[in-house]
């Protein structure tokens, strides 16, 4: 009856008469008015499977391309993450169920807590933040409290490397602080001079992502962490590029104090286009206090939500982050097991296979420097027929591969930050070489071919600024 009242006022759009909702044959009627006036199209069901395949088919999604943007981490998900996640008594639990009747979930959120404290070497972990930016402020926020609490209110300065993710500086900002950059050294990790000259007595804290946005080791992380420490400053750690780590070193043993997690990264929840996230994040003795209410804890068989922490920073988060996230990651784990370390092994050595397969083909600003998980080449040898990294990217689309990061990190001209993650095949890193090796050919022979990519695509090419400060957000039906 409800859908013949909504339908009366006209909702949807549909000029539709007045009924008489009680002396209606409904299921007569449905059959008769909405297939003679709406005029629905007849499609046999392969009609309609096949339209919406080849809708399917015009995007770039991981099951059907490598998509080896740089600091992403856009790895394969497994379809057992998808299914688990999609449990009933999870997935519908109300989030304003009861303790006593929630253990299920709740076991699952403190069991992935005590697995990260485990692979990060930290103190405790709260999954609360729902993106790696809001672990971001999470941890600033817990970092104020800290010197608050310390009255250190002439701590109002971060440091930030020139190589940092662009949420680091942003969120530092948002909480106040006045941002300072450290410059980087000709290997591409911190200039130790700079960061000596900067680390003044209000500085509250250093931001740095390690392994590098250029997907260089800091080497002298356990020296950043005491000389920070000396000044009572605190080490920032970005977890993005924690897929070249896992398993085989721990942040907090270097003297991390606080570090989030990117599930959607490192533990493989399929991201982009705003989500879903996940941006746990781990912390040390010093800010364990801090945590946002409510911590997730085991107490006389039971598992609750602990409100009782007068040093938290308070709430982040409606309720307690994005659950289907934490099953996903929860999952990824425990289907490693001891051999987690496997995915920081493949994937470095997936990046270094690539990278070597690419040597001639782009310049390389630090050739002779280790690699991890990922590498930035620079398109700057092209410039002289004209061709920029965008084109680049441009042309791959028609190659069958989704682009590579282009024009970061800023410290590389004309950058392309390759990630191609270890769920990749060698022969599929091979193909993917061959693309960009022939796109490199091509610029030389026939640049104005390039310039005209992607030709394949649904959509041409598009002005990035001017479709970004002026989306198109409806649909055409013509």
């Amino acid at each position: 009856m409800l859908i013949f009242e909504l339908s009366s006022k006209g909702r949807r759009g549909y000029n539709l008469p007045q009924l008489d909702v009680e002396r209606i044959d409904p299921q007569a009627y449905l059959g008769e008015y909405f297939r003679e006036d709406l005029k629905f199209p007849e499609l046999s069901q392969l009609d309609v499977v096949r339209h919406y395949t080849r809708l399917s088919q015009l995007n770039y999604a991981i099951d059907t391309t490598m998509v080896p943007l740089g600091s992403c981490t856009m790895k394969y998900n497994p379809r057992i993450n998808e299914e688990l996640a999609d449990i009933e008594g999870f997935k519908n639990l109300h989030p304003m169920t009861p303790d006593q009747y929630a253990q299920g979930t709740l076991r699952l959120i403190y069991q992935l807590q005590e697995l990260l404290k485990e692979v990060g070497g930290f103190k405790a972990v709260s999954l609360q933040p729902a993106a790696g930016a809001h672990g971001e402020l999470l941890g600033l926020l817990m970092i104020l409290a800290y010197h608050k609490d310390r009255e250190n209110l002439h701590k109002r300065k971060v440091l930030v490397p020139d190589t940092s993710h662009g949420t680091n500086p942003a969120t530092a900002s948002l909480c106040g602080f006045e941002v300072i950059t450290v410059r980087s050294d000709q290997k591409g990790e911190l200039d130790w001079e700079d960061f000596e000259k900067k680390l003044t007595d209000d500085v509250a804290c250093f931001m740095i992502t390690n392994p590098n946005t250029l997907g260089i080791f800091e080497r002298r992380i356990r020296d950043i962490a005491e000389a920070l420490h000396r000044r009572d400053a605190l080490l920032y750690m970005d977890g993005a590029n924690m897929n070249a780590l896992v398993g085989l070193t721990k942040p907090g043993d270097w003297g991390v104090d606080v570090m989030h997690f990117n599930l959607h990264k490192t533990f493989s929840t399929p991201h982009g286009g705003g989500g879903p996230g996940g941006g746990a994040v781990g912390v040390s003795d010093k800010l364990e206090p801090y945590l946002p209410v409510p911590v997730v804890v085991f107490e006389d068989g039971q598992y609750r939500l602990n409100w009782n922490r007068p040093k938290s920073v308070g709430k982040l988060l409606t309720f307690y982050g994005h659950v289907s996230v934490i099953i996903r990651a929860l999952a990824y784990i425990l289907s490693y097991g001891s051999d987690l370390k496997k995915v920081a092994q493949h994937a470095v050595l997936n990046a270094n296979y690539l990278k070597g397969l690419l040597k001639g083909v782009f310049l390389d600003p630090y050739e002779h420097v280790p690699r991890m998980h990922e590498f930035v080449l620079s398109a700057q040898n092209l410039l002289k027929h004209e061709i920029t990294a965008m084109d680049v990217a441009k042309a791959l689309l028609d190659r069958g591969f989704y682009a590579p990061t282009v024009y970061f990190p800023l410290t590389v001209k004309e950058a392309l930050m390759i990630e191609p993650t270890e769920t990749e095949s060698p022969k599929t890193l091979e193909r993917f070489a061959q693309a960009l090796s022939e796109i490199a050919e091509l610029a030389q022979k026939d640049p104005q071919s390039i310039k005209l990519a992607p030709s394949k695509t649904p959509v041409k090419r598009i002005k990035e600024a001017e479709a970004n400060r002026k989306p198109v957000l409806r649909a055409s039906l013509a």
